[in-house]
């Protein structure tokens, strides 16, 4: 009887193992997709501090800080991979010792921001996050550079133009007619007056360099400057002043986050917003990257 119960039970088990070691013969053994990467910690500067995080409450951090939380699902998501993204980047280019310096926010300043709807939103960016565990965004054998920003012109801007290389052919010039709607779109700035003028923009409309006086200086210098919403933007003396027309908030280079997430509601998800701003690029385990960093 003993051993009849020992015969049945090596059969229940055989029974049970049998997809596994079928599925291990077609496919060799598996291996955890992600490899817990998100929670590995990394090394931060804020202010003169340096301290060590775990990626995930750092990246989260970059995410509430550089994107409305208030925004859709899957824009949310597309930006949690862009963060990711570039994170690993600097990573593999640094090796584990990296320092990161990218700004976040931290819980407190979560707190601060959102008020009583604190809950609510970190809950969103946490499963944006975690609903795109480990992913990243890749062109060719490498990561892709992943560049963002809130709100264009009515299009985004070619990296080749901006860059001066043409590594990232992904970065190309795409239509967002979304943006034209915001109304933000278009802001006013008056300055002293200068002898100034814009010298050179790009097929986008964004520029590329303004004169100053006798000093020629880029487009995004001049905006740091005066603190100005957007690359895109004109110059026009009025009443003794600089009257300077923006359009758009931010660079203008990347994915729109605004438009992802008007994409978002109309329901593409967050793989179809990053392809169509990151057009030829691939989502992948960042595990296969970060597995060789020293």
């Amino acid at each position: 009887m003993r051993l009849r119960m020992k015969n049945i039970g090596c059969y229940l088990l055989i029974i049970i193992l049998l997809p596994y070691v079928v599925t291990v013969f077609l496919n060799g053994p598996s291996i955890t997709s992600y490899s817990h990467v998100d929670s590995t910690s990394v090394k931060v500067q804020d202010g003169d501090t340096i301290s060590e995080m775990p990626m995930e409450e750092y990246c989260i951090g970059i995410l509430a800080k550089e994107m409305p939380a208030s925004y859709s699902k899957e824009a949310l998501k597309a930006q949690a991979i862009l963060v990711r993204t570039e994170v690993c980047r600097k990573i593999k280019e640094a090796g584990k010792e990296a320092v990161l310096e990218e700004q976040f926010w931290t819980r407190k300043q979560m707190e601060d921001a959102w008020g009583a709807k604190y809950s609510k939103y970190y809950g969103k960016l946490k499963d944006a996050w975690d609903g795109t565990e480990g992913a990243v965004l890749f062109f060719g054998e490498g990561l892709a550079l992943t560049p963002f920003f809130r709100l264009s012109n009515g299009c985004t801007r070619d990296g080749k133009e901006v860059l001066g290389s043409e590594e990232y052919p992904y970065l190309k010039i795409v239509e967002c007619p979304y943006d034209i709607e915001n109304k933000k779109q278009i802001q006013t700035v008056m300055a002293e007056d200068m002898d100034a003028e814009v010298t050179q923009t790009d097929t986008a409309g964004y520029v590329l360099g303004v004169r100053v006086g006798q000093e020629n200086i880029s487009g995004e210098e001049f905006r740091n400057t005066y603190g100005l919403a957007s690359g895109c933007f004109t110059l026009q003396r009025y009443n003794g002043k600089i009257r300077i027309t923006t359009r758009g908030e931010g660079h203008g280079l990347g994915m729109s986050q605004y438009s992802a997430d008007r994409m978002a509601e109309e329901g593409y998800t967050y793989d179809e917003i990053l392809q169509y701003f990151y057009e030829g690029t691939e989502i992948k385990e960042v595990a296969e990257i970060l597995q060789d960093v020293e």
